[in-house]
């Protein structure tokens, strides 16, 4: 047990990905910008709920659909924070039992596109539920970053 006025250790890890999206950065954050587009940009991520614009940050409600053994679903709603900053979106996910996330997409200009570093922090209190956590949040940013690359073109 963790003494008054010390902070409790979370065990995490970080998960950096960068891929090249041919679309000029400016389209690609325009598109990171808006909740709605995180659905399918996430394998997991079924529905988006409850957005509230506020003045430098959008908060909502993702629905994260898992699946186990192809029969059993479970929807884990999660709460999201998203703050586009000068050179890309940056936020924190809070999701039950005890799951935190960190992410940064940073943009720049590169190859008539977009170089994307997709950055991702993830905590949590539990060793297992760490493992677990972080393996999902792997799986889901390497499919981010082909399905943000096949979606270039509507951009």
């Amino acid at each position: 047990m963790a003494r008054a006025g010390t902070a409790v250790s979370r065990p995490m890890t970080v998960l950096r990905n960068v891929f090249h999206v041919p679309a000029a950065p400016d389209a690609v954050l325009a598109h990171l910008s808006e909740p709605a587009s995180y659905v399918g940009l996430s394998p997991l991520v079924v529905e988006v709920r409850d957005v509230r614009r506020e003045a430098r940050e959008i908060r909502y409600v993702c629905v994260e659909r898992f699946r186990f053994l192809r029969v059993v679903t479970y929807d884990n709603l999660i709460e999201v924070t998203l703050r586009p900053t000068g050179d890309g979106i940056e936020g924190e996910v809070d999701s039950p039992g005890g799951v935190r996330m960190g992410y940064r997409f940073a943009l720049a200009a590169a190859d008539g596109g977009t170089e994307v570093t997709d950055v991702l922090d993830v905590r949590a209190t539990l060793r297992p539920v760490q493992r677990y956590a972080a393996r999902k949040a792997r799986e889901v940013q390497l499919a981010r970053a082909k399905v943000l690359t096949e979606r270039a073109p509507a951009l």
